[in-house]
């Protein structure tokens, strides 16, 4: 029997280029697993907006996964705007279909601006709806006071968890998060219906190599180099890094780069070029912008040691990524990065997010040769257990029990409102 899954991720698209604002860890997500659901004969539709005027209606991801690209809303609207774009998304979803003539098992939502979408068009072909949130708006409050979040945004959080058949999360500190967060006071709330089920990596593209010829193949400089990688916001603590690399006491230079971000981050990367002039790096950090999959694997293959300062991380595919590449990881202790780094064996886990704690663990990897070398093996080994087929074998099965526990339940379509 054909088993068919539509994705929806309304502002992020899995072929977008990486670092960009609004782009990282659910992209990549996203294109993995269809692109492994497929090779198991899951049959996988990622709908999303276009984003540019010029991005094609359908781009093949491999066998039996596609992106589809829709219209919603402007693609100058920003995030903040698409909420609204809902109706007109679900609208040409449906359009595409009943052209295409297919039918759905299951609609898996990503992030809160897709949870409406899926909610109407599961209850509307009447079939399991599964939610992913990849972040939560009350843990992004909890983890920095500076953050804003909308009361929409939480109440649809809240709507998806409810009218969810099925919620996927990447780890099981996430289960406890969402039951203190949201439901503290709901003595029916269950947990039954929520399958912790943990990100991948490519070993394929992310794999260790010789860190000389990543830096020449980069044309950085031969010294040592601390990386960070990801999205460019103040959530993310780039502050910090600046901060603990200018702490450095060694003997020898260290170079910070920093990978993501694009014009609409300019005003950050602005303060952060400040910052580093006024403790005197400036010669020292350098900014790279968004890059594609394979120059952050040369990246990364190029770093001494990785660090992740992030004031919050659902699970931090990132500090994955950099460790299937060889590469020692100093990160914050938050959401699922302790499920990743091995303290003392893969990197090292900063419980205080101050520059001071994160300067005292990346000295220790840096001026000890052996110990930098143990953890780059002890990294490769660990990230070896965390293949995408593996995901997308877990991701299957969850939808298909899923499935066989909405058959028995009467259907009761839904027109769109």
């Amino acid at each position: 029997m054909e088993y068919r899954v539509a994705f929806l991720s309304l502002h992020g698209c899995p072929v977008a280029r990486l670092g960009e604002k609004d782009t990282g860890g659910m992209n990549v997500y996203l294109k993995e697993t269809a692109k492994h659901l497929g090779k198991l004969g899951v049959k996988t539709d990622v709908y999303t907006r276009v984003h540019d005027p010029n991005d094609e209606e359908i781009i093949q991801l491999g066998i039996n996964a596609r992106v589809i690209h829709l219209k919603a809303g402007e693609s100058s609207d920003t995030k903040e705007d698409l909420y609204h774009t809902g109706p007109e998304f679900i609208e040409n979803v449906l359009r595409f279909q009943r052209k295409e003539n297919i039918e759905y098992n299951l609609v898996h939502s990503h992030y809160w601006l897709s949870g409406y979408p899926g909610i109407k068009l599961s209850k509307f072909w009447s079939v399991p709806f599964v939610s992913t949130f990849h972040t939560l708006a009350k843990l992004k409050l909890k983890a920095k006071a500076e953050e804003k979040e909308s009361q929409r945004r939480i109440l649809t959080e809240t709507e998806m968890i409810l009218e969810s058949q099925g919620l996927v999360v990447s780890t099981a500190s996430e289960i406890h998060d969402i039951k203190e967060l949201y439901f503290k006071e709901d003595t029916n709330f269950t947990e039954s219906k929520i399958k912790v089920i943990t990100p991948g990596v490519n070993l394929n593209v992310f794999k260790p190599g010789n860190r000389s010829i990543a830096k020449q193949k980069l044309q950085l400089s031969p010294t040592k180099m601390v990386l960070y990688a990801g999205r460019v916001e103040p959530l993310k603590g780039i502050d910090i890094a600046i901060k603990a690399v200018a702490k450095l006491e060694m003997n020898e230079l260290v170079d910070l780069i920093i990978v993501g971000g694009d014009a609409t981050s300019e005003h950050i990367v602005s303060d952060l070029k400040n910052l580093a002039e006024s403790l005197g790096i400036t010669k020292r950090v350098k900014f790279v912008g968004s890059i594609s999959q394979s120059e952050l694997a040369d990246f990364y293959r190029a770093a001494d040691v990785l660090i992740f300062p992030s004031y919050y991380e659902s699970f931090g595919l990132v500090a994955l990524e950099a460790m299937a590449s060889g590469t020692p990881v100093v990160a914050s202790r938050v959401g699922g990065l302790p499920k990743l780094v091995r303290n003392g064996e893969t990197g090292y886990l900063v419980p205080f997010r101050c520059a001071e704690s994160f300067t005292e663990k990346l000295e220790v990897i840096l001026s000890n040769p052996s110990l930098q070398d143990a953890m780059s093996n002890s990294a490769r080994c660990t990230a070896m257990e965390y293949g995408w087929a593996g995901v997308a074998e877990n991701l299957a099965k969850f939808y298909m029990s899923l499935s066989d526990e909405f058959s028995l339940v009467p259907e009761h379509a839904v027109e769109i409102v």
